[in-house]
């Protein structure tokens, strides 16, 4: 794990290498964000807040990148798709 610093926030970065590309994710208090890899209908079984992040290679290009699918619990922390990952991140962390 990586501690990730927002605006005076502290975060958890996890990187996975595979054969092809790499696995993505930065953990909030109240959820977490991930790349294209994460299944938003395996974080609603577990009422999980995530919120999901496409064509990401770094953890500077998921915080850039727009909310491309959220899951219900996430939805139900007021974040919306478009918006950016350093702003999703933002309302997990509270």
């Amino acid at each position: 794990m990586e501690e990730i610093i927002i605006d005076q926030e502290i975060f958890q970065g996890s990187k996975i290498l595979t054969s092809h590309a790499s696995i993505l994710m930065i953990k909030a208090k109240e959820g977490f964000l991930g790349c294209g890899y994460f299944d938003v209908e395996t974080a609603d079984r577990l009422n999980e807040p995530v919120a999901i992040v496409t064509d990401v290679k770094s953890y500077e290009d998921m915080l850039s990148a727009k909310v491309v699918r959220l899951s219900k619990a996430a939805q139900a922390k007021g974040l919306e798709e478009g918006i950016l990952g350093k702003e999703a991140l933002s309302l997990l962390n509270k």
